[in-house]
Parts: structure tokens; C-alpha cells; sequence
């Protein structure tokens, strides 16, 4: 299982326990970003095979690096994560291409069956 997957979030505790999860399931090659910033130079230099993704962060959001991701990779495959109470940027991921969305908090099972459905 040698799919590459960023995790772009703010919270180091946040990408922490997402990569724990996957690592703990063999997923093993992980990248992490802090910011949309980041993700975009990532996702450029590294090309992943999903990226999953915060909405709210500093710099560029989540939303705004989800549409210049798209804009370069079109078929990116991202999937969203957002804390209740997002629905309308929800929504608006899932337009702009997001695959899927994640509820925070989440359990690691609901990451790894969205992360498995989208790599198979």
C-alpha cells in the first residue's frame, strides 16, 4: 500500500491522529501541511494520491486550496474535513470537486473507510 496521502491541517494534533490511524493500517507514505499555502506547493511538487483536507486554516483556506488544486490537477481526489456547523462550505467543497467530507471530531474508522473507498 504505497498510495502517497497529504494531510493538510493547522492543528499538529489534528494531522497527528490522522496519520496515526493510517500509518497504524499501512498507509506509510504521509506528507503534511499546515496551511492551503502549503498544500498547493505540496500537492504541486509532490502528487499525491489524496489529499485530505481542513477547511478553516490560515493563509488560504481549505476551500481556496481545494479550487487551486483542482484548477491545476483536475482529477485530484480531496477529501474535506470540517467541524460542525460548516454546511454551507461543505456544500461548496463538494462543487468544486471534494470527494467526500469528514465531521471533526471523527473517528479513525470513518477516515479509513472514506481513505480506502477513494485508493481502494
Amino acid at each position: 500500500m504505497d498510495k502517497k496521502i497529504l494531510l493538510v491541517d493547522d492543528a499538529a494534533f489534528m494531522r497527528m491522529m490522522i496519520k496515526d490511524a493510517l500509518t497504524k493500517n499501512g498507509y506509510t507514505n504521509i506528507i503534511e501541511a499546515a496551511d492551503g499555502e502549503q498544500a498547493c506547493l505540496q500537492y504541486n511538487a509532490e502528487k499525491p494520491d489524496l489529499v485530505i483536507m481542513d477547511i478553516t486554516m490560515p493563509n488560504k483556506t481549505g476551500i481556496e486550496a481545494l479550487r487551486d488544486i483542482k484548477a491545476a490537477d483536475p482529477k485530484a481526489k480531496i477529501v474535506m474535513c470540517s467541524a460542525m456547523g460548516q454546511e454551507s462550505m461543505v456544500v461548496e467543497a463538494i462543487k468544486l470537486g471534494a470527494l467526500d467530507f469528514i465531521v471533526k471530531p471523527f473517528k479513525p474508522d470513518r477516515i479509513l473507510q472514506t481513505v480506502s473507498k477513494i485508493l481502494g
